[in-house]
């Protein structure tokens, strides 16, 4: 008989003579593949080396060769007509769930997606199609990690490919539970002709009986397989299954094999859909966004509690195409569920980012509820110096993966609350509050993984950051004295000594600045004298008792404007849309005085800047990294009030100027104190720089704060030499005179 069928079927896909009857070739096979079950005494044979396999592909071949014949591109063959009147498929997935013989799931898996791909009739709008469609994704859902996930993540591809094709059909696959256990009519015998018919879902869900009592029956020679199966396939298929297409795909994507990789982007194809209503289906109707979410909780939950920062940043950079960590970086505790949580964020970052617009915004939504609200903010909160440490650099780390909008707009939210006033001393905490308050924590680690977290918002492309943190209270330049018209061209300044923070004790030690800067003359018409005088006034502040970069023929300077213009021209970039000023506002000189507030945010970091030579090199080192990063801003209010030392400052105001001539004062007078200062001051540099093995000295953070302060002031007068005039980064663009530097 297997022989006779073979060459049948030869003949009608191979020699393709018009008189074979495919129908009958076709119900032979399926007959066939029934019989076995009635036939078969041997339970343990696998389905691959039975006849099944070779039957379903001749079925395929008939079906797929019946298309290519039909004259009328929206007319169903006959063998279609039988597989859908029939259940074929609804019989399969029985058989594949019963898993008799084994490896049959596997095969009916198979079948379903070569169908589905290859035949191009709209087939998934049939009811005998897609409620077998969403048994079989739930039966391979059930089992993750199963033998089946390759032919599982293939019969996904093609769903996901043919919504993204017909978005309608969204509704159709994800419908799940709500049709399972309905009684259903069969599909017409002539099945209709006009593409919109295939489009009717509600003839597809029909309750009414069907008309034809013929197809009620068992198809003729086909005998009913229920009494040759395990009992437990009989029952009708009432498990859980709310999204089946969805919850498949995201069990999938846990797999630990390449697998996982293909299911995501089957995840990316099916929330790329363009039209608005599939979009909307997706995100009101399914819980997709939601358990995504989820998922990212659960990897941040399986991670160690403490974990080093400096392992964090090992890590960093992780994509979602490759989920694990690097072979070549060291092993720490929990590395692998770091690697696995900071993959998946990266994932929910790019599903954001390629998503329709209404995915993307409750993607955004969700993630920000259960990852920051739910999950973050009470250990960033904590009183465990341990718990906020870790949960500080894991959000650093998450915010330098950061890239999409609608997930930077709820980061956002989230760190620095709705649009509030400019903020005063008394103004209540937010989140953002004590965060910056951490900046200063007792806890020096804290201080350093809090102001590293600043300094990475700081780059992000959201203007909120930088108003909130610092724009809002610069408004109305509060910050400078009233009463007398404003210099032209900076001849109307203060020296030094005439600074209000500037201590007696620096002028009665003896000592003095390398060199005092003297009165501006009047600036050219290029601005050139005046960018001059201000990269001087940040050059000349550290005294040459206090420097060290001379003695090792390398200031460095030259390096720092290298630097600055390039990062002056990425920030530049990034602020151009958001429609910053040329100039600062005009002072209306009739105007009373009002209190001025730096903002809590400068108020820490000037607090932390006038310690410098009393904390730690490494927190120094971020304290004066945040305020570079800070005055590359191409605002002019931040240029004036972070850059220029000649402005006049209100009563009680001060600026990143005058807090470092406060420092130097402070300075001035210390350095008496430390027998052989210059000597010491150099051996700590060489060390700093590893030309000397370290060796610990006395005074040791004094002397280390003393290099940082030098290697700040020129960075600074770099910065304001690149930017000068701030609007114009090009002009002026050469070294200030020889002798000078």
């Amino acid at each position: 008989m297997l022989s006779r069928l073979g060459a049948l079927l030869q003949e009608a896909v191979g020699a393709r003579e018009p008189n074979i009857d495919l129908l009958q070739a076709f119900v032979e096979h399926w007959k066939g593949i029934t019989h076995y079950y009635i036939e078969s005494t041997d339970e343990n044979t696998p389905a691959k080396k039975t006849d099944i396999p070779w039957r379903l592909k001749q079925m395929l071949d008939i079906l797929v060769y019946e298309e290519r014949q039909q004259v009328s591109s929206g007319e169903a063959g006959p063998c279609l007509e039988y597989l859908l009147q029939h259940k074929i498929l609804e019989t399969l997935c029985t058989l594949g769930k019963a898993e008799y013989p084994p490896g049959m799931r596997q095969q009916v898996f198979q079948f379903f997606s070569k169908v589905l791909a290859q035949v191009q009739h709209p087939l998934l709008h049939y009811l005998s199609v897609h409620r077998p469609v969403q048994k079989l994704l739930r039966l391979g859902g059930a089992a993750p990690g199963s033998l089946t996930e390759k032919e599982e993540v293939q019969l996904t591809s093609v769903l996901c490919s043919k919504i993204q094709q017909d978005p309608e059909l969204l509704a159709y696959i994800l419908e799940g539970k709500k049709i399972i256990g309905k009684k259903t009519s069969r599909e017409p015998t002539a099945l209709p002709k006009d593409v919109a018919g295939y489009r009717d879902k509600d003839y597809s869900h029909s309750d009414a009986p069907s008309r034809d009592p013929e197809l009620n029956r068992e198809p003729c020679g086909v005998p009913a397989l229920s009494s040759h199966l395990p009992a437990e396939t009989e029952a009708q298929d009432n498990g859980p299954g709310e999204s089946n297409l969805i919850t498949s795909l995201l069990g999938l994507c846990k797999s630990k094999s390449r697998v996982a990789l293909k299911a995501r982007e089957n995840v990316l194809l099916l929330v790329s859909v363009a039209s608005p209503a599939a979009a909307t289906y997706l995100t009101q109707s399914t819980s997709c966004c939601v358990v995504i979410a989820e998922h990212l909780c659960q990897l941040y939950r399986s991670m160690p509690a403490f974990l080093d920062p400096a392992d964090i940043a090992t890590l960093e950079g992780i994509s979602w195409r490759l989920p694990s960590a690097p072979s070549d970086e060291a092993s720490f505790p929990g590395k692998e569920a770091l690697a696995a949580f900071l993959g998946w964020f990266d994932y929910c970052d790019h599903l954001t980012t390629e998503a329709h617009t209404v995915v993307a915004d409750a993607l955004a939504k969700a993630v920000a509820e259960k990852l920051f609200v739910e999950t973050l903010q009470p250990q960033l909160l904590h009183v465990s110096e341990q718990t906020i440490l870790t949960s500080t650099a894991l959000l650093t780390a998450l915010l330098r993966q950061l890239r999409s909008p609608a997930l930077l707009q709820e980061a956002m939210t989230f760190l620095l609350g709705t649009d509030q006033p400019a903020a005063t001393e008394e103004s209540p905490h937010t989140l953002g509050t004590h965060l910056i308050m951490h900046c200063d924590h007792l806890s020096d680690e804290i201080s350093i993984a809090t102001l590293r977290l600043f300094e990475e918002l700081l780059q992000k492309p959201h203007e909120r950051v930088i108003r909130s943190l610092v724009l809002q209270n610069l408004e109305g330049r509060l910050y400078v004295a009233r009463g007398s018209p404003e210099p032209e061209s900076y001849e109307d300044t203060l020296d030094l000594e005439e600074d209000p923070y500037f201590t007696d004790g620096f002028l009665d030690s003896g000592l003095q600045p390398s060199t005092k800067p003297p009165p501006v003359p009047a600036t050219s018409s290029d601005g050139k004298t005046a960018v001059t005088e201000i990269v001087n006034s940040f050059l000349c502040l550290v005294p040459e008792e206090a420097k060290t970069s001379a003695f090792l023929e390398d200031n460095g300077y030259d390096t720092y404007v290298h630097d600055a213009y390039g990062l002056f021209q990425e920030c530049s970039s990034r602020v151009a849309p958001w429609g910053w000023p040329l100039g600062p506002a005009p002072l209306d000189s009739h105007e009373p005085e009002r209190p001025f507030f730096e903002g809590r945010f400068l108020q820490v970091l000037f607090d932390r800047m006038a310690r410098i030579l009393d904390q730690p090199y490494s927190l120094n080192l971020q304290v004066t990294s945040v305020l570079s990063r800070l005055a590359l801003f191409p605002h002019p209010h931040i240029h004036e009030y972070l850059l220029d030392p000649y402005i006049s400052l209100a009563p009680g105001c001060r600026s990143l100027f005058s807090v470092l001539v406060r420092v130097i004062g402070d300075l001035m007078q210390r350095i008496q104190r430390v027998p052989q200062f210059p000597g010491k001051l150099l051996l700590v540099r060489k060390q700093l720089m590893g030309q000397i093995p370290g060796e610990h000295l006395d005074h040791q953070t004094l002397l280390q704060g003393v290099v940082v302060l030098e290697e700040f002031c020129k960075e600074l007068a770099a910065i304001a030499f690149v930017k000068f005039p701030p609007h114009d980064p090009h002009l002026n663009f050469s070294p200030p005179p020889e002798g000078q530097v």
